[in-house]
């Protein structure tokens, strides 16, 4: 069962990946959040109160609430840099966010193994050749690269804190309400502050009717993201976390093939090889 909802988890957060990026090329990236989250935020209120889940509330939901406060963070981040592309690099590159939990082992007194400091090696010298390339005459290029990290590290800690979030399955769907909640009101915030300093909330062309149509996409991207959060908990609580991890790293390979069959991306070689080895990387690292 690990297995599968590892699994499970990669295909959504792809997918999910791949959608967003999509999305934020045509509207801005908080919009894309809010509305996004807005709805999964309907469903998981409808699955608590159907579920009678918030007898599972108590002081662990803290953990939901941080999580909620560094997601859109990454998001935001994220989609942006997929925004700039090339997703082929960006995802990849995203997926460096498993040395989140890697940190925190060593906080409370664990110590690498050598695939762990060989993965650390290998990540590095993905990242220098997948943004490396780019740096040369194109700033935007070295925007996403940039973009990219804080994003890893936001979703290492959602990784790491929306799993102690809960322990039994009515808690999780609660953790993830007010995971989910606290995103709302953390992007509403953040959009309202940028539409009073002169940003924009809906498209330049088309404005709210681009939104409309694009509301099933949106509600795919929310409802895929929040199944991801919840299957990965669910793996980390079955098995071994190390197994889970693993799997639940090889979203970016999902989001790479999504845009390389519908866009028809192409990389240039070094960028394949740095992105390849950002991802052999993560792999040392969570089997470490």
């Amino acid at each position: 069962m690990t297995a599968l909802f590892a699994l499970a988890t990669s295909l959504m957060w792809g997918l999910a990946d791949f959608g967003g990026g999509l999305l934020t090329r045509r509207t801005p990236a908080l919009t894309v959040v809010v509305v996004s989250q807005g709805i999964a935020v309907t469903v998981l209120g409808a699955i608590v109160a159907a579920t009678g889940a918030w007898s599972e509330a108590g002081p662990q939901l803290w953990f939901a609430v941080a999580a909620g406060l560094v997601g859109p963070v990454a998001m935001l981040a994220f989609y942006k840099a997929l925004a700039l592309g090339p997703m082929g690099v960006v995802s990849p590159l995203g997926s460096l966010g498993v040395t989140v939990p890697v940190a925190v082992g060593l906080v409370l007194g664990e110590r690498p193994g050598l695939l762990q400091f060989a993965g650390i090696g290998v990540a590095v010298a993905g990242v220098i050749l997948a943004g490396g390339p780019q740096f040369r005459g194109a700033p935007v290029q070295r925007q996403a690269v940039l973009l990219t990290l804080l994003a890893a590290f936001g979703f290492g800690a959602v990784m790491a804190l929306i799993a102690e979030a809960s322990t039994t399955v009515t808690g999780l769907f609660l953790a993830l309400f007010v995971q989910r909640v606290t995103n709302v009101a953390a992007g509403g915030t953040a959009l309202y502050v940028s539409v009073r300093r002169g940003g924009r909330a809906l498209p330049e062309d088309g404005g709210m009717a681009v939104v409309r149509s694009a509301l099933p996409a949106l509600a795919f991207v929310g409802l895929a993201d929040v199944a991801a959060n919840g299957t990965y908990a669910m793996a980390a609580h079955q098995g071994p976390v190390t197994v889970a991890a693993v799997l639940a790293s090889l979203y970016p390979v999902v989001t790479a093939l999504a845009a390389r069959g519908f866009l028809g991306e192409r990389l240039r070689g070094v960028q394949a090889a740095g992105a390849g080895l950002a991802l052999v990387g993560t792999v040392l690292l969570a089997t470490g």
